[in-house]
């Protein structure tokens, strides 16, 4: 059974930085696409940031140049590294893993709908 577990949300001014971690409880060896999507009251699931097993990553316009995804292959870890936050990342995070799909498939319109496992979520909360 897969198991997804995000940690390192917390709240932190503008500006700052959070390092978010998603644990996996099994390895998708090489072949998986892994996405970090973020949700606020009201609207759908957007995509972040993706990564896939051909090392390809995308972004959502929104965090680019701010955001950094990456994977740790040998502890089955997915990390988000949010640097210079704003109050509009303010959101509940969620992880998710598939099997391959093009890292592109998380920041597509509707994207979250590739994705069958799910963490339950860590929330992230920027000050102006």
């Amino acid at each position: 059974q897969v198991q997804l577990m995000e940690s390192g949300g917390g709240s932190v001014q503008a500006g700052g930085s959070l390092r978010l971690s998603c644990t996996i409880s099994v390895s998708f060896e090489n072949s998986y696409c892994m996405g970090w999507f973020r949700q606020t009251p009201g609207n759908e699931r957007e995509g972040v940031a993706g990564i896939d097993s051909a090392g390809e990553t995308a972004y959502a316009d929104s965090v680019k140049g701010r955001f950094t995804i990456s994977v740790d292959n040998a502890k089955n870890i997915l990390y988000l590294q949010m640097n210079s936050l704003k109050a509009e990342d303010t959101a509940m995070y969620y992880c998710a893993v598939e099997g391959f799909r093009p890292a592109r498939m998380v920041t597509a319109v509707n994207g979250a709908n590739a994705f069958g496992y799910w963490g339950q979520g860590t929330q992230v909360t920027v000050s102006s």
